[in-house]
């Protein structure tokens, strides 16, 4: 039996491995004009939404229809979301603060808390899991039956119907729920101080609110307003270019939920850090 030539077996190693990295070369090439094409989509999107958003033929009756979907139904999730918050932190509190003899500062602490972050940022998590999943879910579900294509023919404007009035309407209604969320917070903070201890409502408010300061608070509504349109734009942008099929579908509300959440995240790490630089 013949022993095979060292020279052409090295030559075939050495073939095989270029084949693999060529391979591996034009997979990563793929992917990364890939990343690049979904910027590009991105930054048209917004660029699209900024121009229509300025335009003269506003759909204020569809804003309006949107701010009461985002706004009041979601009122009684917002509502049970603030009371829970506040009622929890108390009570988890409340007893460190007996052994530094501090409970007096219980109401306080409590407000500052939730009105900086606790509020903002749970809040907009609760809206980017209710409000970004059901925008991507209904504008991915118009996308997969052509109704948008249909809008298109129909000489209306599908990106100002439908994207614009929910991007605005995020905008301004996420930011009012997560003050509604801070209110009923600190009313929960009340009903678990009063678990073990007597305090009276007008007491424990003017105690809470004494230590709020302006710049406890317009920093949070400032990024809330971000919190809302990030949340609004997302969940517009998975949904309007979702697939065909109807997987698509819930891929869509799922990366943005997903997609919302994160953002929230780093929008929030960000705004605390310029805070922290003009404090």
């Amino acid at each position: 039996m013949k022993k095979r030539n060292p020279v052409i077996k090295v030559k075939g190693f050495a073939v095989e491995q270029s084949v693999k990295l060529s391979e591996k070369t034009m997979l990563k090439t793929v992917q990364a004009n890939n990343f690049l094409t979904k910027i590009a989509d991105v930054v048209i999107f917004i660029i699209r939404l900024t121009r229509e958003t300025f335009s003269r033929d506003f759909e204020f009756k569809e804003f309006l229809r949107q701010c009461f979907q985002i706004g009041y139904k979601s009122l009684a999730l917002i509502s049970v979301t603030g009371a829970i918050m506040g009622l929890v932190l108390t009570i988890q509190s409340r007893p460190v603060l007996v052994d530094f003899g501090a409970v007096s500062m219980l109401p306080g602490m409590v407000a500052i808390s939730l009105i900086r972050e606790m509020g903002p940022v749970i809040t907009a998590l609760i809206c980017a899991g209710k409000i970004g999943s059901g925008m991507g879910a209904e504008l991915g579900s118009m996308k997969v039956t052509e109704q948008i294509e249909a809008m298109e023919v129909s000489s209306t404007n599908p990106m100002r119907f439908l994207v614009v009035t929910r991007v605005l309407a995020a905008t301004i209604m996420i930011p009012l729920l997560i003050l509604y969320a801070d209110a009923f917070g600190i009313l929960g903070s009340w009903a678990g101080a009063n678990i073990r201890g007597d305090v009276s409502f007008v007491l424990f408010f003017s105690q809470a609110f004494g230590h709020v300061h302006f710049m406890d608070l317009f920093p949070a509504v400032i990024k809330s307003f971000f919190f809302g349109a990030a949340i609004g734009l997302v969940g517009c942008y998975k949904g309007y270019n979702a697939g065909r099929g109807t997987e698509s579908v819930g891929k869509a509300a799922n990366s943005a939920v997903v997609l919302a959440s994160l953002l929230v995240i780093i929008i929030d790490v960000v705004a605390v850090q310029i805070t922290d630089m003009l404090q």
